[in-house]
């Protein structure tokens, strides 16, 4: 029994340290749980933050970040606005309110109002710049999780813009939560591209940099070229391991000339530097002592060897700092070593990076060239609308109508007037297309009644007559509405581009007007192949003499093919005025390339046409890129160009037959 007694008070007295060791613990863990309001963390770091700055406030700010609570966000939004009091009296924290009785004073923990205080009882805690930023930096996780879409967006969108190594980790914590398809892909994104910049290891900026090597994001270019970045050192007799090389320079070639690297040598004090001429004048002035330096008189200073005798007497003298000859220049270059050096320490990522590079700069260039296509097809697409009237009316009817152009003008007017009438743009521009079309056939109509069917056969005296209309309507524009541009709106559906990537884009309106010339075309050929007018206008095409023998009516046909090609000029102006300031000159722009086209094309044939304008907005598209400053140097190449298709294909791309062919 007392055996019994004896092994129990040694099992107790074994465990007695085990209990007592373990009751700080608890005690720790107990006062641990006791600080759950915001008031205890604010008190436990009361005295960096009332006296801080950027070097101390670590601390109090991770606490109040990593606290848990659900008011942290707002303590911290708070803080960085200044918006943080202390109460003298017992030295607690409150949010205040400005009111009429004093300061209202909200409790961070109650979220509302717990007393009033006076001003003098207050003091106000004043971050500066510094501190503001890393409370911004600890706000990211909170932001970047906000359950608001809105808030969360605009933490991208500041991140984006100010990138620091501080946001990385919490931009990765808010991944996983995020319900939004649009804000993940892009947390995704910038979660890769500050990997890049600011990753822990090599590995993973490697990773991700083979991530967004496909990318043609101008960001991923901006990331990656900071990892490129170079600098140019010099080395005493050999390089030393462990630096990145960007390229090894020899002093002399074109990248590093001889002088430049001498410089360098100077300039780090591993080498003396050379005395110029005017140094040698400035010093032998400045030792002139009856009329002598060096002794050397002033009359022989004229000879450059007497010169610089003298100076080396002030050498020897240690009065001047020493000459230094080519030999000696040689000499030092040679005992030194010159490279480009990289910033980033590890060849890893500066050759992943440089990869990417060459890749995206791939991707970049044929991308180039599909927007360079893109712009060609839309710029054609535009000479096409403004040239399918004229096609019609020369090669139908042989007519140069060097009005053309103003008829293009009074289209897009039309368009101008019906806007001010009907202020909503959709339906005024679907009102303005055939009234254009309407008002410029008239006038189409018009003209070849009281002009052009007098003239027929007479070329000269067509272009003559045509032209003096041209001045006429331009100047009636003129007088109507002025000199000043006229606006002509495009509906706020046709506002902005489809943008492919930050490389690849096309306005809206221009994708418009590309489908309105294929609609365009559409109708042509309806016209030409399904109905009688058509029919009748291509047997006058061929063959106008034989069209009339068959009953034809072939004056009656030239008036309305002229003011069918009138009419779709008219609807050519309401859709050029949608980018193009709308003046009294506005047709003058676009008749050149239209006559281009025609003739380029095919006199009359309305896949000519098709075809010409293509080319000649391709043509002029590539021209402009290659040399992009100077766009009246791209219409000049142009027209050589077509004066020297025009020698060996002088009836266009495809040859018109019939009455027109044998003009």
């Amino acid at each position: 029994m007392i055996r019994r007694v004896l092994a129990s008070l040694g099992l107790l007295l074994s465990l007695l340290p085990v209990v007592f060791g373990a009751l700080p613990q608890t005690v720790a863990a107990q006062s641990a749980l006791s600080a759950t309001s915001m008031q205890d963390i604010l008190q436990e770091h009361a005295a960096i933050i009332t006296k801080s700055s950027r070097k101390t406030i670590g601390p109090a700010i991770d606490a109040v970040a990593n606290s848990g609570l659900a008011q942290a966000q707002s303590v911290l939004e708070a803080w960085q606005a200044k918006d943080i009091w202390q109460r003298q009296s017992d030295g607690l924290f409150f949010r205040a309110q400005k009111t009429d009785a004093g300061y209202d004073l909200y409790d961070f923990d109650q979220q509302q109002v717990v007393a009033t205080a006076q001003k003098g009882d207050l003091k106000q805690i004043k971050p500066n710049s510094g501190i503001r930023a890393l409370l911004a930096v600890a706000l990211v996780q909170f932001q970047l999780s906000d359950p608001d879409p809105e808030r969360r967006a605009e933490a991208l969108l500041s991140l984006e813009r100010d990138p620091s190594a501080d946001a990385l980790a919490p931009l990765r914590a808010a991944i996983p939560t995020e319900d939004d398809p649009d804000l993940l892909a892009k947390k995704q994104r910038l979660e890769r591209l500050l990997t890049i910049a600011y990753g822990s290891s090599d590995g993973a900026r490697i990773q991700a940099i083979n991530d967004m090597a496909g990318d043609l994001g101008v960001d991923v270019r901006a990331t990656l070229n900071p990892v490129l970045a170079t600098t140019r050192k010099v080395y005493a007799a050999t390089i030393p391991d462990g630096v990145n090389v960007a390229r090894p320079l020899s002093p002399g070639d074109d990248t590093l000339p001889r002088d430049e690297a001498y410089e360098m040598l100077v300039a780090q004090d591993l080498a003396p530097a050379r005395v110029s001429s005017d140094d040698i004048r400035t010093t032998l002035a400045a030792h002139i002592e009856g009329g002598r330096v060096g002794g050397v008189a002033l009359a022989q200073l004229s000879d450059p060897e007497r010169r610089i005798a003298a100076y080396e007497t002030l050498v020897a003298a240690a009065k001047a700092p020493a000459l230094v000859s080519e030999p000696e220049v040689t000499e030092a270059l040679a005992a030194h070593r010159f490279a480009d050096v990289y910033a980033e320490p590890s060849t890893a990522v500066t050759d992943a990076a440089r990869s990417a590079l060459r890749r995206i700069e791939t991707k970049v260039q044929l991308n180039q060239t599909l927007d360079l296509g893109l712009d060609a097809l839309s710029l054609g697409s535009i000479y096409f609308l403004a040239a399918i009237g004229l096609a019609i009316t020369f090669g139908v009817m042989g007519v140069i109508n060097m009005a053309h152009g103003e008829f293009i003008m009074m289209g897009a007017y039309t368009g101008y007037v019906v806007q001010q009438v009907i202020p909503d743009h959709t339906l005024s521009i679907a009102v303005a297309i055939p009234l254009a079309f309407g008002v410029t056939f008239l006038a189409g109509v018009a003209l070849e009644r009281l002009v052009i069917r007098w003239l027929y056969n007479r070329p000269l005296e067509t272009l003559l007559a045509t032209f003096g209309v041209s001045i006429a309507l331009q100047q009636l524009a003129k007088n109507i509405f002025g000199t000043q541009a006229r606006p002509l709106t495009a509906p706020d559906w046709l506002g902005g581009a489809w943008v492919l990537n930050d490389v690849v884009s096309i306005s809206y309106i221009r994708i418009a007007i590309f489908v309105l010339a294929l609609l365009f075309l559409g109708l042509f050929l309806f016209v030409m192949k399904r109905t009688r007018l058509g029919l009748e206008t291509r047997a006058v095409t061929q063959n106008a003499g034989m069209a009339a023998s068959m009953g034809i009516n072939t004056d009656r046909v030239n008036m309305l093919t002229f003011g069918l090609g009138s009419g779709i000029a008219g609807i050519a102006g309401v859709a050029i005025g949608l980018f193009a300031k709308v003046t009294s000159e506005l047709g003058q722009d676009y008749i050149v390339q239209s006559f281009m086209t025609v003739v380029v094309g095919g006199v009359g044939n309305i896949w000519g046409t098709l075809l010409g304008a293509g080319l000649i907005g391709g043509l002029q598209k590539s021209i402009e890129w290659l040399n992009p400053s100077n766009t009246l140097a791209a219409q000049t190449y142009m027209i050589i160009f077509i004066i020297i298709f025009i020698q060996f294909r002088p009836r266009g791309i495809i040859a018109l037959k019939g009455r027109a062919a044998g003009d």
